[in-house]
């Protein structure tokens, strides 16, 4: 599936705005227009648009409704319904037939409705549901009592934002259309071969394509799809350094005439995992940044291009290098613009939430009951699918150096490992450019529980020594964090170490002469003594901190004001004193 472009032989029409919108309370009939809705902006999270308390918390359905216009002429060409993603699961409507369905919240999905469209107006509505089970990823315990109300235990700990997320866009192509590209390659020194694999659905009789460099100049031509071409001096994408190509395929008939035509951005190269050691382009990589969350007011886990601008800009001001999707893909535009910054993106797909008995708890040791998580809960094929649309979506930007195929899952229970197992070879088979794989590690399946580690390219740990581990004893938090990394360096020698997560719950404003938790000098404390550890750890070769802002979560005893406070900045983006600290140590780190 390509990103929608506007090209010689494509038109792109946005279908994001202003759209009804309703819960469903009782059965409605989508060849029928709605009743008795509110207005709600597309993209965006539905909840935080809302005064209505009971609309906001309401779970089960909910009905979109747009009306758009087509020209007469259009109907000649393939016409293409496409979402960028709708949260968490969804049928879509047109003219009151159903052309499409989708499991997932966090990656598109297209439909050719060709056959549905009329000249003039036409009705799409989209039946959006907010339900997740022991079969989704990601998960939640699910039940319905007696008068039909639907009650759910989320097992991840940011709020449940539903809704249609990401852009929906209509757009044509010919009959004979390009259906996807992957441009691979080899590189050797300063040559690298491309070796594209191009699909073309319909009849042609001809293909020409050609590499261009940033300054629009040709650098590589190939006669045909199955064409090798070189590019004699390839300028690398570089972290931080961004260089992108652009492959550009055109299509033609026997009177060469232009059937289709695309160009997809592509960078050049080369990672490896060795000696303890992540390499881009032969040199050791040190992972600077944050875990974050697609989150702000108003707009939930909708598309927000502006505030993903901003953020970029304050890490690079900061000296970070680098951010993990936590805990699902990030909208394209974020990816394609992580690309042209040249920030360096682990990939996480949505598996948050495989561990049955996990729950947010009060604090104490981290330790959650034993469950059955790989007898009781049967993740298995949305899991695939959710990496199979990941992957292909993603398999080009040069920004994404790796997979994460979970987030803290009961990695330390029976069959932890026959399930990975099957999981990371089918990811494996997905990628056309073979990145490393790896799994976030949650704080209980440590060095000596862990039963997954060993199929792993690199080691993720989420740990909190020091909050909900060793909770105000920074002493002891930095005796046992080192213990534990000793352990996890003989277990799997030659595996480089990265913390994607480690924070302190910080209320900004709240100060301590006595440097307690929840003071941002506590926070400021803890980092320290973490990194001191770290540092003294050749092994180590990442910190993301938890989190870049704080974010909307579930109201809780130790979620004040329904957000997560571990970010060094607040939810509007208003610096925590660490932010200082951390800006000096990056810019002045040589690693």
């Amino acid at each position: 599936m390509l990103y929608p472009e506007q090209t010689a032989t494509r038109t792109l029409e946005d279908l994001s705005g202003m759209w009804k919108f309703k819960a469903e309370t009782g059965k409605v009939d989508p060849e029928k227009p709605l009743t008795d809705t509110v207005w709600m902006a597309v993209p965006a999270s539905f909840n935080d648009q809302t005064m209505n308390t009971q609309l906001r918390n309401h779970l089960g359905y909910f009905w979109y409704e747009t009306i758009f216009n087509v020209p007469a002429d259009q109907l000649k060409k393939r016409n293409v319904l496409r979402f960028g993603s709708v949260t968490q699961s969804c049928q879509v409507y047109l003219n009151g037939q159903e052309v499409a369905h989708h499991v997932g919240g966090f990656t598109p999905f297209e439909a050719d409705v060709s056959h549905h469209l009329r000249a003039g107006k036409n009705d799409l509505k989209v039946r959006v549901s907010n339900l997740l089970d022991n079969d989704t990823i990601p998960t939640a315990d699910l039940k319905k009592d007696e008068q039909g109300h639907y009650h759910m235990q989320t097992r991840f700990d940011f709020y449940n934002y539903a809704g249609i997320h990401r852009r929906v866009r209509l757009y044509t192509t010919n009959r004979t259309y390009i259906d996807h590209i992957a441009v691979n390659y080899d590189v050797e020194g300063a040559k690298t071969t491309v070796r594209p694999e191009i699909n073309v659905r319909g009849n042609y009789d001809h293909a020409q394509l050609r590499i261009l460099d940033e300054e629009g100049k040709v650098v590589a031509t190939g006669d045909s799809l199955q064409a090798d071409m070189n590019i004699a001096d390839t300028h690398r994408w570089q972290p931080l350094h961004a260089y992108l190509y652009e492959l550009e395929v055109n299509v033609y008939n026997q009177e060469s005439d232009l059937l289709d035509s695309y160009t997809q951005e592509f960078g050049v190269r080369t990672i490896a995992v060795k000696n303890d050691r992540f390499l881009i382009n032969g040199k050791p990589f040190y992972f600077k940044g944050f875990g974050r969350h697609e989150d702000s007011l108003a707009h939930g886990k909708g598309e927000n291009m502006p505030l993903v601008n901003m953020d970029y800009q304050i890490m690079k001001w900061m000296g970070a290098n680098s951010f993990r999707t936590s805990h699902y893909p990030y909208c394209e535009e974020a990816m394609r613009q992580a690309d042209r910054e040249g920030l360096v993106v682990i990939d996480e797909c949505p598996a948050v939430g495989i561990f049955e008995t996990f729950n947010v708890t009060l604090g104490g040791n981290g330790d959650f009951k034993h469950g059955n998580t790989w007898d009781h809960l049967n993740t298995m094929a949305n899991h695939k699918r959710a990496i199979k649309e990941m992957v292909e979506r993603d398999h080009d930007h040069p920004s994404v150096v790796m997979w994460s195929v979970a987030n803290e899952p009961a990695s330390h229970e029976n069959g932890a490992h026959e399930y990975f197992k099957e999981i990371i070879d089918y990811t494996r088979q997905q990628d056309p450019q073979k990145r490393p794989i790896t799994m976030v590690n949650i704080m209980m399946a440590n060095a000596d529980k862990d039963l997954v580690g060993d199929l792993l390219d690199v080691i993720c740990l989420n740990r909190y020594y020091g909050w909900y581990v060793d909770f105000n004893n920074l002493q002891q938090a930095q005796s046992d964090l080192k213990a534990e990394l000793e352990k996890w360096h003989q277990k799997l020698p030659g595996k480089p170490i990265v913390f994607t997560e480690f924070g302190a719950d910080t209320k900004a404003g709240l100060h301590s002469i006595l440097r307690m938790p929840y003071s941002e000098e506590y926070q400021l404390d803890y980092y320290k003594a973490n990194f001191a550890v770290f540092d003294q750890c050749d092994y180590v070769q990442g910190e993301q901190l938890w989190n870049f802002a704080d974010f909307a979560t579930d109201a809780g005893m130790i979620r004040i004001g329904g957000e997560n406070l571990k970010g060094v900045f607040t939810r509007d983006r208003q610096p925590k004193e660490v932010v200082e600290f951390l800006r000096h140590r990056w810019l002045k780190m040589d690693k």
